[in-house]
């Protein structure tokens, strides 16, 4: 039997569609993993979805976005997502909004961070910063009076001090005011504010006045650019860098903080959901080092784990932002509760 060329053509290309249809229909009919919330735990549940969506393409979709840790976590108490990416430990309002919707909530922590003083690198007189000094540069009380370098410290110069940091919807705000100021949310405003570290980055990189504060990653990511400043505790204390080495022993106080994800128990049952937290935890370990964050010890990574398949809720701090929290510390909270 003979056919015609063009019958053939036109037979092979509809069948094509219908494949491809077939495809787009069979994606577009996914069921949709929804993830928001903190900047600084966004680089590792991005990293955690990219792989967990190759090797279970089938599965679901999974949506990351960032809204900022207290953004996030307004969405997740209003059930518009399932997990909710926070740089710092829930608060007693988002608890109490969460209970009014009838939400209860798993607190998983998959990181540690090194929250990142950082200025430009043309900047040659800061050697490192006293949590005194940076008080003075943020507190409210120092709006529109602390404006040049030289009036947190005589000798240095009198050039402008610009500051850049992240806006209110941030746990990163949140925990830098608590860590600093000594009051979460207390902080001067007429500073370059954004929730996208990397409005920050660009500020910084490009004005050799300024300082800016952010997650250790997006450092890291920037190193070229920026240069990170050593932070003394207190009076009589070395300066300490922010690494994953001085993070892991504790040295690094009090801008060392645990990251988390909080889970939708009613999501939890929903196989592809579970099937993502199950991944995310086992894989975290090596994703946060690839996203160059702290990771957690692997006792605390199997700690969290238990916690999980026991669906332990709730949070063990409180409602509260607690600072200076060392690994070990988490891990005895953990363990406790």
């Amino acid at each position: 039997m003979r056919f015609r060329s063009g019958s053939v053509t036109l037979a092979v290309l509809s069948l094509l569609w219908c494949t491809l249809g077939a495809t787009i229909t069979t994606a577009a009919e996914l069921p949709v993993i929804k993830i928001d919330g903190s900047s600084t735990v966004y680089p590792i549940s991005n990293a955690v979805a990219e792989a967990f969506q190759k090797i279970n393409k089938s599965t679901a979709r999974v949506s990351v976005n960032i809204s900022g840790t207290g953004g996030g976590l307004r969405k997740f108490c209003n059930g518009e997502i399932d997990i909710a990416n926070a740089s710092r430990p829930i608060l007693a309002a988002e608890i109490n909004a969460c209970k009014a919707a009838g939400i209860e909530f798993l607190e998983l922590p998959v990181a540690f961070d090194a929250l990142t003083v950082v200025i430009n690198q043309k900047n040659n007189f800061i050697t490192s910063l006293t949590v005194a000094e940076l008080k003075l540069m943020w507190e409210p009380a120092s709006q529109g009076k602390i404006k040049t370098w030289n009036q947190i410290n005589p000798a240095w110069p009198g050039t402008p001090l610009k500051l850049f940091g992240p806006g209110a919807d941030s746990g990163t705000f949140d925990y830098f005011t608590e860590a600093i100021v000594g009051k979460v949310r207390s902080s001067r405003t007429d500073f370059v504010a954004s929730e996208d570290d990397k409005v920050l980055v660009q500020g910084v990189s490009r004005d050799a006045n300024a300082l800016g504060y952010f997650g250790y990653s997006y450092f890291v990511e920037n190193s070229r650019h920026l240069k990170a400043v050593p932070i003394v505790e207190s009076p009589g204390k070395p300066a300490v860098l922010p690494s994953l080495e001085t993070v892991m022993s504790g040295a690094y106080r009090p801008l060392s903080r645990p990251l988390f994800i909080y889970v939708n128990t009613r999501s939890v049952s929903r196989p592809e959901v579970e099937e993502f937290i199950n991944f995310y935890l086992h894989n975290a370990p090596a994703m946060v080092k690839e996203v160059r964050s702290v990771p957690l010890s692997r006792t605390t990574y199997t700690q969290v784990t238990d916690n999980f398949k026991r669906r332990k809720t709730g949070t063990v701090f409180g409602g509260n932002t607690e600072t200076g929290l060392t690994v070990e510390e988490l891990l005895r909270r953990e363990t406790k509760h």
